[in-house]
């Protein structure tokens, strides 16, 4: 059955679908706001324990991030409190990429937003919040927020921009479906990467406790059985300690240098509109930054920042692109395991090896000369014996999550174009997915 629509800024629209400019869709007077100006919270400012404040950095997709939030005192949060969030404020990146959204849930009320951000305060009696931030995520939506920010150099938004961006609604009982049928989807993504998180962490103290406090060495030099390790690879490791320029370390390990251990090579340029459709994850200093039908390595692998987020250390495992922003890993015959490479590459202060230039960068020779614990060849494969099957998991998990994604976003343009309705959801799904 065919479905009447009308033209929009973002494709086709079906007919019985509302259209309203967003600032009449919010709380009247403060439904569009912007966050507090550098004059009024410096950083300088942010206090170790207190009230997280979310920039632009914590807007991940639809969801705020929790990771390495900066705080403010409850004397800056009486003082700020106009800048509070509620549940289903929607917050955006005012500054850079000014697409970036996320939906306040009910865990970060209280938080503060800072003046990088724009925050959206829906008119609950008028539209859900939930499918307001999904309407956001259209990628329509997204490249006309793009097309009409100011600035050439750095894209920026403004209150009035923001307020006067068409919005499509049908009724809310069928906008508080749609937003449940793209959230089941969205919380199942949330799911695999909080189980990732737990992941890593387990690998991480693993690291820990074998490289940083010698645990099973400790415990072997005072006659103790390491706890939680089998007699095999208790082993593998020492009994005792002795002095190194790296301090006391298990006898018989080396200390040598990063250059001695491992080359980094340049990443190459490939500009966005240079990248064929593919499934090879493309990484630049900050992470992922798309994909592509070419690798330049092999995985698993390690990526360096080295030009504007300099020393961040990327793990991949499947075969990659390394932009040329990036330095990625060539390991040498001193320590072939990449688990534990980047692990210790994770450990050192790499972002404080910067190169003299407008732009920070890392240098290379300086990271060569940086110290380097390295074990037995013994430990080091036992080692990635036990990483490696964390970091499978990790991976299946994060191919579940992106084909989630990618079923969630075809529904989301589906639904909202009125190619699906939500009434026949249910045989809609068994066919998309099926």
């Amino acid at each position: 059955m065919s479905i009447d629509c009308l033209d929009s800024p973002y494709g086709p629209i079906p007919s019985k679908f509302r259209c309203s400019k967003l600032e009449d869709l919010c709380v009247g007077g403060s439904g569009v706001q912007t966050g507090p100006f550098g004059s009024q919270l410096h950083q300088e400012d942010y206090v170790p324990i207190g009230t997280p404040i979310i920039t632009v950095e914590h807007l991940g997709e639809n969801r705020i991030l929790h990771q390495d939030l900066p705080m403010v005192s409850d004397e800056d949060l009486k003082r700020l409190d106009r800048y509070a969030l509620q549940e289903g404020d929607i917050v955006f990146s005012r500054v850079g990429s000014v697409d970036r959204r996320s939906l306040t849930r009910k865990e970060e009320t209280g938080w503060l937003f800072s003046g990088r951000c724009l925050r959206v305060r829906p008119n609950k009696d008028l539209i859900d919040p939930e499918y307001l931030s999904w309407f956001f995520g259209l990628p329509a939506f997204r490249e006309y927020i793009r097309q009409i920010a100011v600035g050439a150099t750095m894209p920026s938004l403004n209150t009035k921009i923001l307020s006067e961006v068409p919005i499509y609604y049908p009724a809310l009982p069928e906008q508080r479906a749609i937003a449940r049928i793209l959230g089941s989807l969205d919380d199942k993504i949330e799911l695999n990467r909080c189980m990732n998180e737990t992941l890593e962490s387990i690998a991480r103290a693993i690291f820990k406790s074998w490289f940083v406090d010698f645990d099973p060495v400790q415990a072997k030099a005072e006659g103790r059985e390491p706890a939680g390790m089998d007699a095999e690879t208790a082993a593998l490791f020492p009994d005792s300690f002795e002095e190194t320029e790296m301090g006391m370390v298990p006898k018989g390990w080396m200390v040598k240098t990063i250059g001695d251990v491992l080359d980094l090579a340049y990443g190459k340029a490939l500009k966005e509109d240079c990248r064929m459709p593919g499934k090879i994850p493309v990484y630049g200093s900050n992470g992922q930054v798309g994909w592509h039908n070419e690798k330049i390595a092999d995985g698993p692998g390690i990526i360096v920042g080295r030009k504007g987020n300099p020393g961040t250390v990327t793990w991949s495992q499947p075969d990659f692109f390394s932009i040329d922003t990036t330095f990625y890993v060539q390991p040498k015959s001193l320590c072939k395991s990449m688990f534990y490479l980047f692990f210790s590459l994770r450990k050192q202060n790499l972002s404080s090896l910067g190169a003299d230039s407008a732009v920070p960068g890392l240098n290379r020779n300086l990271a060569y000369m940086s110290k380097m614990l390295v074990p037995s060849w013994m430990v080091l494969e036992a080692f990635n014996k036990h990483i490696e099957l964390i970091y499978e998991l990790i991976y299946v998990n994060d191919q579940q999550s992106h084909n989630i994604a990618d079923i969630r976003d075809l529904l989301l343009l589906k639904l909202i174009s009125g190619e699906i309705q939500v009434k026949n959801m249910k045989n809609a799904m068994i066919e998309e997915i099926g």
